[in-house]
């Protein structure tokens, strides 16, 4: 690295450590008009005066988010509720939520893999297990364990409400997998370790697939449990894990138009954080690919592959904004520049594994594949300011993102396909070994 590099990148340092914490905060605006009490996010104290990322809903369900400030002296309650209402003003009849139980709605198996995060893991089974929804089992997977610590926590504080499975080779893509053949439910929900469901998550996210029979998979809203560190709202900042409010359906009979790579842009789909699959297609697929995910030098990508895959054999994608998990964010420099470059990683890991898997998919991708690169290029630029942003709001931007994290995303891009053959190579010959 040059001088200015290193110059560069210690300015950019410097800037992101005077980032400063943002409150996280939720209201939900009733459609009779009387009058909300804006609570905290899960996990965060009341709101207080200063800078609050503002969930709102209408009746129970997110309708977008805001950055907003109460000032020293001001009630919180009533200046977020004001804000609330000024950016978000429900039109009539909004926000009517999704009837829960009744004989239609999916058996579900919600699949959570872990690995050496027995606290977190806690937080995260005590919001699946409080669900409204009316019939779902939970499978926890203890990937690659070197403790006994998440056995002993599934045994000893969750019982008989949630199955403990052991898969030992590591990979998140393995462990997901290891879900699946375990799970009883029509529909399998994935979520991760880290994450703190909303009540109504499940009954959201699988009510799609009794509507619509062509669904083969459902993807969620994910929004920010904590902004405390510079790391969290840098990444809210240019858009976290969030797709934005409006549901969206993809269709692989009917193309998106302003969607020239599809079905190859799987990011913009959802992520694995907050995903469901009609459990016979995805089996009928083949599952997650093992050689991507999480725990192995392809570095990520089995989520996307797993989308990338259903579209491709004909089923539709659905994204909702109503079935909502808070997600934990990484919090350090380091954290930043390691998701940075697993992202990258993992998408173009992906591509390769897909191609692997579907040959046929090949003419389709060469011919996108100079919207793909002009897309890459797009994707792993810096991004400057847009002025007057809000995490989480995705059109624009609080902080500039780092020019050494969008170069860590490019060198993860060219790792990618390396780094899924090599997991792949690194499975055979697992499975050479344990055969002799």
């Amino acid at each position: 690295m040059s001088g200015r590099a290193r110059a560069r990148t210690r300015d950019e340092i410097r800037r992101f450590l005077a980032v400063e914490p943002v409150q996280i905060a939720e209201v939900d605006l009733p459609a009779d008009g009387t009058g909300p009490t804006p609570g905290p996010g899960p996990g965060s104290p009341p709101p207080a005066h200063g800078e609050v990322f503002l969930l709102v809903r209408h009746a129970g369900r997110p309708v977008g988010t805001l950055l907003t400030h109460v000032p020293e002296g001001a009630d919180p309650g009533s200046t977020l509720t004001r804000a609330a209402r000024r950016a978000f003003p429900a039109p009539p009849g909004a926000g009517a939520p999704v009837p829960a139980g009744g004989d239609g709605v999916p058996r579900v198996s919600v699949v959570v893999g872990t690995r050496e995060r027995a606290g977190q893991l806690g937080r995260a089974l005590d919001s699946v297990l409080a669900q409204d929804h009316p019939r779902f089992e939970v499978v926890v997977v203890d990937n690659a364990p070197v403790t006994g610590d998440t056995r002993e926590l599934v045994e000893r504080k969750y019982g008989e409400r949630v199955r403990y499975v052991c898969e030992p080779v590591p990979g998140l893509a393995i462990a997901h997998n290891t879900g699946l053949a375990a799970a009883r439910g029509e529909v399998v929900a994935f979520t991760d370790d880290d994450v703190v469901a909303d009540p109504r998550w499940l009954t959201e996210l699988t009510a799609p697939f009794t509507a619509d029979p062509r669904l083969g998979c459902v993807t969620g809203l994910i929004l920010p449990a904590r902004l405390r560190t510079p790391a969290q709202v840098l990444l809210e900042s240019h858009g976290g894990f969030a797709k934005g409010f409006t549901p969206t359906t993809y269709d692989p009979r009917n193309p998106p138009r302003d969607e020239p790579l599809f079905p190859f842009t799987a990011g913009r789909f959802g992520s694995g954080a907050n995903m469901a699959f009609r459990a016979d297609v995805l089996r009928a697929v083949g599952g997650f690919d093992p050689a991507t995910g999480a725990g192995t030098p392809a570095r990520g990508g089995d989520d996307l592959y797993g989308f990338v895959r259903v579209l491709a054999e004909g089923h539709r994608l659905h994204y909702t904004p109503h079935a909502l998990v808070w997600h934990h964010h990484r919090e350090t420099w380091a954290d930043l520049e390691a998701q940075a470059y697993g992202y990258g990683a993992g998408l173009t890991a992906c591509l390769t594994a897909v191609l692997v898997g579907r040959p046929a998919l090949l003419p389709a991708f060469l011919a996108r594949l100079p919207r793909g690169l002009a897309h890459a290029r797009a994707l792993t630029a810096v991004r400057d300011t847009g002025g007057g942003g809000a995490p989480g709001a995705h059109d624009a931007r609080t902080h500039p993102w780092p020019r050494r994290l969008s170069r860590l995303q490019r060198k993860g891009m060219l790792h990618g396909p390396a780094g899924y053959l090599r997991a792949r190579r690194a499975l055979r010959n697992g499975a050479g070994r344990r055969a002799r």
